[in-house]
């Protein structure tokens, strides 16, 4: 592979999980011309139907089948499937096939694929398009998920140069931006900017819920409401495994969390005002320059 130049389009290309990520980055490779055929692989018959009669897999094969033909495989699954998927693919996986995941954590998925993958590990490039939505499954797919979004790969010191560079390629055909990144300071990042805000509103989701007027609040609930809570449905098993692989980066940050929210109460209790705005302001003008600086309003 070393010596391999950096491939203009994949002849074979395989997804395993054609939900939202995978369906989206097959469609998007379509679009941009740069795969020739897509394989898809899945739990479940129906969804890799749908998959099919929507485009976005040409036919549907096992995960043995897809290591032995396929290029390129992208692991699209929940991250607690990742060892199981790995152990899976390394007796059948050719030499020259460049296997890469979009799982939302890192460190737990490299210290599966050393253990599954042993002396192949080489041929996995972690990585991580941070493009997830509530929606799930093939009808969720979008060839333009991925434009102008992060994608972070942590490249693991046995990844060739070469590997390396034809994976940012694919990324970058379909409008992503590339960043290289460590497994431990991703785990880190995302704790803050996406797994504990799923798992505030999910939390916050379920408490209003529960309650016994629960119609009459969803009933008068406004914008504010659902753009807070939007995420709280995404895919409870993909979330639980991003939790559960993420434990303590995102115990840490709800321990910080904690400390930020209670000074707030204490305010409101206090009827401190002017500490009160003085926080609301902060947070305030921080979402105003990050909204204007990230182009997302």
């Amino acid at each position: 592979m070393e010596n391999s130049p950096p491939f203009p389009s994949i002849d074979v290309l395989a997804i395993v999980g054609v939900g939202l990520i995978g369906g989206s980055f097959a469609a998007a490779l379509r679009k941009a011309g740069r795969v020739k055929r897509v394989l898809g692989v899945g739990r479940r018959p129906g969804p890799l139907a749908q998959a099919r009669r929507l485009g976005l897999i040409d036919e549907a094969v096992s995960l043995e089948e897809a290591a032995g033909q396929a290029d390129v495989i992208l692991l699209a699954s929940p991250v607690g499937s990742m060892p199981a998927l790995f152990r899976g693919l390394v007796p059948h996986l050719r030499e020259s096939t460049l296997l890469t995941d979009a799982g939302s954590t890192k460190a737990d998925v490299v210290k599966a694929a050393y253990e599954a993958l042993g002396e192949r590990v080489g041929q996995f490039v972690p990585g991580h398009p941070i493009a997830g939505a509530e929606k799930t499954g093939p009808e969720s797919a979008e060839a333009g998920l991925y434009e102008g979004r992060h994608v972070v790969l942590t490249p693991l010191p046995e990844n060739s140069a070469v590997m390396r560079q034809q994976l940012t390629q694919l990324w970058e055909a379909v409008g992503a931006r590339v960043v290289l990144m460590d497994p431990e300071s991703h785990d880190r990042a995302l704790a803050s900017v996406s797994h504990l805000p799923h798992f505030l509103a999910s939390v916050f989701m379920e408490q209003v819920a529960a309650c016994a007027d629960a119609d009459l609040r969803l009933g008068l609930a406004g914008t504010g409401f659902r753009d807070f809570t939007r995420v709280a449905a995404g895919s409870a098993e993909m979330w639980r495994d991003i939790f559960m692989a993420n434990r303590e980066a995102v115990l840490r940050e709800l321990k910080d969390f904690r400390v930020t929210l209670d000074e707030a109460e204490s305010a409101l209790r206090d009827e401190d005002a002017q500490k009160l705005y003085d926080m609301l302001e902060r947070a305030a003008l921080a979402r105003r320059f990050w909204g204007s600086r990230s182009g997302l309003s």
